[in-house]
């Protein structure tokens, strides 16, 4: 089998390690922008080499592990390098405009538009590891446009890491997600934000921190090259929950200030419901 790794960080690196141990025949080739991202790729044994113009052509699989601006892009060129019978799939957090943009393409059929829901706040060819994908979702969406012959190819391989499929529209994938995985890493970086502004002034509050704020800073540690483009594809729907969300945090703190802690407890207590839930996800399928 011959692959096209197209971004060769922790998601595209990740696969690359995946599909090594799936398939003992297999030949991988990368692409990146970063040469020294090429050049540890290759010394970590993820590619086995620089991939071409003429490899695209020639691939059975591409795919797509690039910031999703750069997705909407490059993938018509990607597109338009590709054999009749290769399979591209990308792994963006988004897929409204993704799809938009391939939606005339006349190999719209090679493309699988899928988000495998899966990721450490890590980045490069370093971060990648095996296992990343077993038992995460993997969101597809308008899997009618693809070939079946090549809905076949990808599922099968997608079973071979161990993943798990649920069929979305784009526009339900991008309300959905938005709901899930943005908001939550806007909440990590904006309260990153307010314990650096106040760490200038409080040498003393890094020492005070603990497991529960390092966990819920975690996502801060994520890239913003690959996460600003995604808060740009989803901004409507961002804004929406962000607006519902600043709501409650406003409301939370009117209790504070009238000293209403019979409601503060309701409102905690209430919110306990998400242990339901979460009891109900197998605790490799949550999302990072």
């Amino acid at each position: 089998m011959k692959v096209v790794v197209i971004g060769i960080g922790l998601i595209g690196g990740s696969m690359a390690k995946d599909l090594r141990t799936a398939y003992a025949d297999i030949s991988i080739k990368g692409v990146d922008l970063s040469r020294l991202n090429l050049e540890e790729a290759i010394e970590l044994g993820l590619i086995d080499d620089v991939a071409k113009d003429d490899d695209l052509q020639d691939a059975d699989i591409v795919i797509v592990c690039i910031p999703v601006n750069a997705i909407v892009q490059e993938l018509p060129g990607i597109m338009d390098l590709v054999g009749e019978d290769t399979l591209v799939f990308d792994a963006g957090s988004t897929k409204a405009e993704i799809c938009r943009t391939v939606e005339n393409h006349p190999k719209r059929r090679n493309f699988l538009a899928c988000h495998p829901i899966a990721g450490t706040e890590y980045s490069g060819p370093a971060a990648a590891i095996v296992g990343l994908y077993k038992g995460k979702t993997n969101i597809i969406c308008e899997v009618e446009k693809t070939a079946f012959r090549l809905q076949e190819k990808a599922l099968d391989l997608f079973a071979k890491m161990g993943m798990r499929i649920r069929y979305m529209n784009p526009d339900s994938h991008d309300k959905h997600i938005a709901y899930v995985s943005h908001l939550s890493h806007i909440s990590s970086f904006m309260l990153g934000k307010t314990v650096i502004e106040k760490e200038k002034n409080e040498r003393d509050i890094f020492d005070m921190a603990g497991s529960g704020f390092e966990s819920t800073v975690r996502l801060a540690k994520s890239s913003p090259a690959m996460w600003t483009p995604i808060f740009e594809q989803n901004k409507e729907n961002i804004v929406e929950i962000l607006e519902s969300y600043i709501k409650n945090l406003e409301d939370f703190k009117q209790l504070l200030v009238h000293d209403n802690y019979k409601a503060v407890y309701e409102e905690m207590a209430t919110t306990n419901k998400i242990k339901e839930i979460l009891n109900g996800i197998p605790q490799q399928n949550k999302e990072k």
